[in-house]
Formats: C-alpha cells, sequence, structure tokens
C-alpha cells in the first residue's frame, strides 16, 4: 500500500508541476514519517524517494541508526534547544529554526564537530498562535542575524499552513510565502540563498506546488493514519 501511495502523490506532484508549466525534477517529496516504526520507511525505500521527514529528535536518531546511510533525514519539527547536539552528522536539512538562539545553539553544537547545519527559517505566515514560526515581517531581519554564524548555511524558508478542508483557502499563505523568498532572495544576504520553499502537506500540497513549492512534506498520503499512541 504505502508503495501505491507513492506512486499516486508523485503523479499528483507531476499533474500540479504541469498546470503551471513546472519540471516535476524542481519538487522534492519528503516522505513524512513521524509516529511510523522504521519499517514502514524500509517499505518505502524501493520507490526511490531518499528524503524522510520527522518530528522528533528521538525518532529521528532511532531510525537513522536501523536504516541506510543514504537516507536524507529532515527535521521538520519544532527543534528545541537541548536536542540539537543529537542532529549533528545525521540531519540533511533542518526546517524548523524560529529564533536566533536556536541558531546559536546549532551554530555551537555543529561547530564542535567542524560541520555546517542546513537550515530552513519557519515562517508562521497565517500568524496562528498555535503554530511556531516567525511573522512574515521579521524574517529577513533574522535571516540576516543567523547569516553571520559560520557553521550554518540558510537554504530557504518553511511554512506549515493552517489545517483546512479545503486546500484552495491556503493558497493566498503559499503566494505570500513564494513572494517573501523571492523578495529575501533579491537582497543578496552573505551566506543565504532562497533556493528552498518548503511547503504543502497532505491536503494541499498540489496547491503548494502551483504556487512555488521546492519540498512538499508527506505524511498521511503515503503511511496512512498516524497513531500517537505508542
Amino acid at each position: 500500500m504505502i508503495l501505491e501511495n507513492i506512486e499516486q502523490v508523485k503523479k499528483n506532484i507531476t499533474t500540479a508541476c504541469q498546470k503551471v508549466g513546472r519540471d516535476p525534477a524542481q519538487v522534492t517529496l519528503i516522505a513524512v514519517s513521524k509516529t511510523k516504526p522504521y519499517t514502514a520507511i524500509a517499505e518505502a525505500l524501493p520507490s526511490g524517494i531518499l528524503d524522510y521527514g520527522e518530528n522528533k529528535v528521538q525518532e529521528l536518531v532511532e531510525k537513522y541508526e536501523r536504516l541506510p546511510s543514504d537516507i536524507r533525514w529532515h527535521m521538520i519539527g519544532h527543534l528545541q534547544r537541548n536536542k540539537v547536539k543529537y542532529l549533528v552528522g545525521k540531519t540533511s536539512l533542518i526546517h524548523s529554526v524560529d529564533s536566533y538562539r536556536l541558531a546559536e545553539q546549532i551554530e555551537k553544537e555543529f561547530a564542535k564537530e567542524n560541520k555546517i547545519a542546513e537550515i530552513l527559517i519557519e515562517i508562521n505566515m497565517a500568524e496562528e498562535e498555535s503554530k511556531f514560526g516567525i511573522p512574515a515581517n521579521e524574517a529577513e531581519w533574522l535571516i540576516e542575524k543567523i547569516s553571520l554564524l559560520e557553521h550554518i548555511r540558510i537554504k530557504g524558508l518553511m511554512t506549515i499552513a493552517p489545517y483546512t478542508e479545503d486546500p484552495e483557502e491556503n493558497r493566498k499563505y503559499f503566494r505570500k510565502m513564494k513572494k517573501l523568498s523571492v523578495d529575501i532572495a533579491a537582497k543578496n544576504i552573505y551566506n543565504v540563498s532562497m533556493d528552498v520553499l518548503s511547503m504543502g502537506m497532505t491536503g494541499d500540497y498540489q496547491v503548494a506546488i502551483e504556487e512555488g513549492a521546492t519540498m512538499v512534506r508527506v505524511g498521511t498520503g503515503i503511511f496512512g493514519e498516524r497513531n500517537y499512541n505508542t
């Protein structure tokens, strides 16, 4: 079932890209494996997907140790500063940086191993009180400050849009994210690129792609409903 689900998601990505004249190769599918056992990822690997997203550091580390070393792990959940040290050398991209204090901790831990942390700045575009991320109007200030840290590379932006039954309701947020990304890229800030726009999940990733997403994070659409009781 997992492989069939992945094929359907890939088809949907292609359709969304064709609708707006984009190359599907410009979109990376991140299979969000949070709360799922490592065996579910093993089942997905024959599809060729090597990008997997986790919400919790402990889950990412446990799966990292059990699965092939060529998997690219994405930390997509809220990251506590005291957990950063466990990600060094294990994570391909940290999507959820939303404060300078967190960036400082990432700098400190990655510097110890002389490694570079690639990160995204999390934007709370809908300004939901229940969500992490910074308001869009604080993005440039934070990015300029973090850009001076030696062991961090800012690769782009990430957002979690509101939960909605109608994905069209989130189009405006995705459009604003794309504009913000373009505006920041135009500033040519040292040590910063806006190559990555991580937005769109199971319910709305096709709309996100139409508005410029380069990474979509699909969990339920691949692995089925999550089990939060384990």
